[in-house]
């Protein structure tokens, strides 16, 4: 079988394999983990597809409400945010859930929890996912993974030693936009692709906020009131330690380098998504900031252009992928009709191939081909990856990690997919921060070339908050 063909029996074999590692370790383990007192069925290494799971969450506001209310046909415990005005919807929804401001509290007072979703602050997925894997919890983490590769890295491999059932939230890779891509990237319909220009027209909340930085200084914003219904110190986290101010939370957060990824940690695991599954992408040998505007130590830039150059893969050559942000854009490619709608417009991607060039949207949907001599008489390749049940994409999403909490496949995104994927998008940050060419190896989780760089690859903790 060609390495760029992918059938059928290849994805119900490999699925199958999975769900009969899983049983195995679980006969030879007798348990999921020897940290903690499990539950029911759980003792046995096991849970029966019809016996509800105790779910818990991390973060029960905003995107949190609706991670957590997807969860809604299993046993809904206990809730978890520092800012329980944030969460007041989702307290309404499980009045028999106890409530908890810091996640810490919450697991040591809970050991009956299975399985956790994680929506918090991006600075924050990392020590919460940790703590619950640590205890043998299955956990649904939001995009992106983390803030940080070597975060990304450690989830990963805790993952696979606690043999726990894992996913990122970027709900479009359950959908059937993405796997139809893929079919057409693999059919080769543009034949082999060489670069990949994905773009979004985030951020839509301030950054390079310039009242961060006075006098060549970083500075936080002045002091306000902490809210009566916030505990500031468990929303910080592991992050350096500064007063309250509105203009951080509950929603500006995503543009500050203590809490966010900027653009691209809140919309690449969602816009390229469709390109590391269609490209098998592994590791990136270089990373570069080509354009950025008003960045500074405090915050995210305004507007950003990074590119990432990848290796050969197997029978696929190398490939340049092209991050845009803030409302900049790829050039249209020489030869695509003017009148042709690229991605979704605001968000998307273009695949340009040796044979032609395709375009997708935010999460792979609406794919098709712009350029190319058989443009107007093409078919697309009848389905070989499978389509997943639940309705709409977040919520099958759910149903997919639910599943494999109780012992089937493991999920599309589960960590061996996402936490690789999670290191290079994020690393995207690091050219940020420093100009010129970054060499990365992706083994030893190190830049080769210019050595400062290093100290953003691990984040620094705040005592009592350590992975």
């Amino acid at each position: 079988m060609s390495e760029n063909k992918v059938s059928r029996r290849f994805f119900i074999m490999s699925s199958a394999a999975a769900a009969m590692a899983g049983c195995a370790n679980l006969q030879r383990t007798g348990t999921v983990s020897s940290v903690r007192r499990t539950p029911s069925l759980k003792r046995l290494g096991y849970k029966s597809p019809n016996e509800k799971l105790n779910v818990a969450a991390i973060g029960a506001g905003g995107k949190g409400g609706s991670d957590i209310e997807h969860c809604d046909g299993e046993n809904v415990i206990a809730l978890c945010d520092a800012d329980w005005d944030k969460a007041a919807g989702s307290f309404r929804k499980f009045p028999n859930a106890r409530k908890y401001k810091d996640f810490r509290v919450m697991l040591d007072k809970e050991p009956s929890i299975d399985a956790c979703t994680i929506s918090t602050p991006d600075h924050t997925h990392a020590v919460a996912a940790m703590a619950c894997i640590k205890r043998g919890i299955h956990v649904y983490v939001q995009k992106p993974l983390t803030r940080t590769v070597y975060e990304a890295r450690m989830l990963t491999e805790a993952a696979r030693e606690y043999n726990v059932a894992t996913q990122m939230g970027n709900q479009g890779h359950s959908g059937d936009g993405v796997r139809e891509m893929c079919e057409m990237i693999w059919s080769g319909a543009i034949g082999d692709v060489t670069e990949v220009h994905a773009w979004t027209n985030r951020p839509i909340w301030p950054q390079g906020i310039l009242e961060a930085w006075k006098d060549g200084v970083p500075k936080p914003l002045p002091e306000e009131p902490i809210p009566d219904t916030m505990d500031w110190d468990a929303w910080l986290g592991p992050a350096p330690y500064r007063p309250y101010n509105s203009a951080y939370a509950p929603f500006n957060w995503r543009g500050w380098w203590d809490w966010g990824c900027g653009a691209l940690g809140d919309m690449a695991c969602h816009i390229l998504d469709p390109a590391n599954w269609a490209l098998r992408l592994t590791a990136p040998i270089s990373i570069e900031c080509i354009k950025q505007e008003q960045n500074n130590d405090q915050t995210f830039p305004t507007k950003s252009i990074i590119k990432y150059e990848f290796p050969r893969r197997g029978a696929m050559g190398p490939v340049t992928v092209y991050w845009y942000d803030g409302g900049l854009m790829p050039e249209r490619p020489e030869g695509v009709d003017p009148n042709v709608r690229l991605g979704d417009g605001d968000n998307g991607s273009i695949f340009i191939g040796t044979k032609g060039i395709l375009t997708t949207g935010t999460y792979g949907g609406g794919s098709r081909m712009i350029a190319g001599e058989h443009m107007n008489d093409y078919k697309k390749p009848e389905p070989i990856i499978p389509r997943l049940p639940g309705g709409d994409d977040d919520r099958r999403q759910k149903i997919d990690w639910i599943n494999a909490c109780k012992g089937g496949p493991k999920s599309g995104a589960n960590f061996d997919y996402s936490g690789p994927f999670t290191e290079w998008v994020v690393l995207g940050n690091l050219a940020l921060k420093f100009p010129g060419k970054l060499e990365w190896d992706a083994e030893k989780m190190k830049v080769t070339n210019v050595r400062e760089a290093n100290d953003w690859v691990k984040p620094k903790f705040r005592k009592g908050w350590t992975l």
